[in-house]
């Protein structure tokens, strides 16, 4: 079971979209997999689940519980600012250090109005997740111009297509 992480808590978001696009893609190729949405996360858990409060908040252990039982992720990752998502690293620093993602695998897919595509939000998830001992595929392919190129639940350009089907394939034999 591949475990595809929405990397925002924006209410109705565009990665959520993708992220149920990808579900359907490694469907096609046989693969399972669950979504994981960060805009489920309990409003207050940056406070009431982290640090001191670690293993206290049952609503966020849940997510616990489904990270550290995954062995694969896709994380879809939208540019916020020049990076990714604050939720998504306030997420990953509530989780189990070392273990929720020691030596375990991630496919990664970056998404933007612009025309990078979050290549640097790509950029810095890939330090901290290596940081945290997971094998990162390398193959990180962008969705740029996100209202032209994902249109209707699907990707509309023909090579960012073929990118993602390619990653989607090689990351189930990752």
């Amino acid at each position: 079971m591949i475990t595809i992480v929405v990397g925002t808590n924006r209410e109705n978001s565009k990665s959520r979209k993708v992220a149920e696009y990808y579900a359907k893609l490694l469907a096609s190729h046989g693969a399972t997999s669950q979504i994981l949405d960060l805009r489920d996360l309990p409003v207050d858990f940056a406070f009431t689940a982290l640090y001191a409060n670690t293993g206290k908040h049952e609503v966020f252990n849940e997510f616990v519980k489904i990270v550290n039982q995954s062995e694969k992720f896709v994380f879809i990752v939208p540019e916020y600012n020049g990076s990714f998502p604050g939720v998504l690293k306030t997420f990953i620093d509530g989780l189990d250090f070392p273990s929720s993602f020691q030596n375990k695998k991630a496919a990664l897919l970056g998404i933007s109005s612009g025309v990078m595509g979050g290549a640097l939000a790509l950029s810095h998830l890939t330090d901290i997740l290596n940081y945290l001992n997971m094998h990162v595929y390398g193959v990180k392919p962008r969705i740029q111009r996100m209202s032209a190129n994902f249109v209707d639940g699907n990707i509309t350009d023909k090579f960012i297509s073929d990118l993602i089907d390619g990653q989607a394939k090689g990351f189930i034999e990752f």
